[in-house]
């Protein structure tokens, strides 16, 4: 009998560390998945950060062994940043990586790997987003010496989850962090720092808690960030110049318990999209505003449908989802899916007044079966430039890796 049970236990040692399978059809979607990275622990960005090469040849990911880059066309792969580096995002213009190492700004062309320093950052400071022409990064900093909060629960989850990498997976106290970090009201500075003098320019000063900053993929001046807090408690997606002027409002509740947030821009720079409830947990939009004409298109979803992020095809006419667990915000009983949605706006009859929001609805299918996934890691999902495949990361294997699901149901 003991040797059975020490048989048994070797057989699943054995399983649990072969590698994931690097193909396979999703037998309940019809889809075609395939393993992007093989190094245990590997991941793709979050949904925001653009991890593309302006090629559109070459998308970057992140291993315990540093930065990588994998060409899409052949699917090999080469290690352009080694050691710890925490990725900024890729460049729309050249095909350089963005980095931060130690207080340090650092770029990598992944290519070449000609590498250069860019500037020290400010004390507490951290950056976020190159802008279109690659001529400005952006960050933010705590002034002063007050708790941070977001940092303390990032480490906590370190501890908790030793195959983590780069604070990827969400803290088990989040939503108490939230509450105390947005309580606190430290005293930020939001700050650009060019990349051709390395020169910080602190842009705006607030005490609300500034994050989720994002540059217009076309326009270098126009910058995105939020209030961020508890999505109920706070106006969350703003935009500012790069100078610090135009601080705008984007979107104005109209009810209690209503939320927004997880906002990303499209890839024309045009529309700023993101989830919306009406009210919190009840309806469920993907709401987009248009940053030149203040037009608004919301298009509806079924609770099961709603995901922690959504994201575009380079022509905005195909989305993507990554789907949610019972203990989302949705509480969706079969929402662990990777989505793709194809919108449809409704016929205009009647009154039409110019701000009035246009509806519409996502017809939703689904690419891949997330049951087995653990959605304390955020999946993330972007699609390849090419708009064929949507990628994704995922621990539904035991460790992360990188996967892509193709649009196109296999043949």
């Amino acid at each position: 009998m003991l040797r059975l049970i020490c048989l048994s236990v070797l057989t699943a040692c054995a399983i649990c560390a072969a590698d994931p399978p690097k193909t396979w059809i999703d037998p309940d979607t019809g889809h075609r998945v395939v393993r992007l990275t093989d190094e245990p622990n590997s991941a793709s960005l979050y949904f925001n950060q653009n991890g593309y090469t302006a090629d559109g040849k070459k998308m970057v990911y992140t291993s315990p062994q540093g930065i990588h880059v994998l060409d899409l066309a052949t699917k090999a792969t080469k290690l352009v940043v080694p050691g710890r580096a925490r990725i900024i995002v890729t460049g729309h213009k050249t095909q350089s990586v963005y980095y931060m190492r130690g207080d340090e700004v650092m770029a990598t062309d992944v290519d070449t790997l000609a590498t250069r320093s860019i500037g020290k950052l400010p004390r507490r400071g951290s950056v976020a987003t190159v802008n279109a022409d690659e001529t400005l990064l952006a960050g933010t900093y705590i002034e002063g010496d007050g708790v941070d909060y977001n940092q303390r629960a990032g480490q906590q989850a370190q501890k908790q989850d030793t195959n983590q990498l780069q604070n990827l997976i969400q803290p088990l106290n989040k939503g108490q962090m939230m509450e105390q970090r947005l309580a606190a009201h430290l005293p930020m500075a939001m700050f650009t720092i060019s990349t051709i003098t390395g020169e910080v320019k602190v842009i705006h000063r607030a005490t609300d808690w500034l994050n989720h900053l994002e540059f217009s993929p076309t326009d270098p001046t126009l910058l995105m960030f939020c209030h961020e807090g508890p999505w109920h408690k706070v106006d969350r997606i703003w935009t500012i110049r790069s100078d610090g002027s135009q601080v705008t409002k984007i979107h104005n509740r109209t009810m209690s318990m209503e939320i927004s947030g997880h906002e990303f821009w499209s890839h024309d720079g045009k529309t700023i999209w993101y989830d919306l409830q009406t009210p919190r947990g009840e309806d469920f939009w993907l709401a987009g505003y248009n940053v030149e004409s203040g037009r608004r298109t919301w298009y509806h979803l079924q609770r099961d449908e709603w995901s922690i992020h959504f994201n575009v095809t380079l022509d905005g006419k195909l989305f993507c989802g990554d789907g949610g667990d019972p203990g989302q915000v949705a509480k969706a009983k079969n929402g662990q899916w990777i989505y793709l949605f194809r919108p449809e706006l409704f016929e205009t009859k009647g009154i039409n007044e110019p701000g009035f929001v246009q509806p519409g609805v996502f017809h939703a299918e689904r690419l891949v079966n997330m049951a087995k996934h653990n959605y304390r890691l955020e999946p993330n999902v972007s699609f390849t430039p090419d708009a064929k495949w949507v990628v994704f990361r995922s621990n539904m294997f035991g460790e992360t890796y990188a996967f892509a699901v193709e649009v196109a149901k296999a043949q």
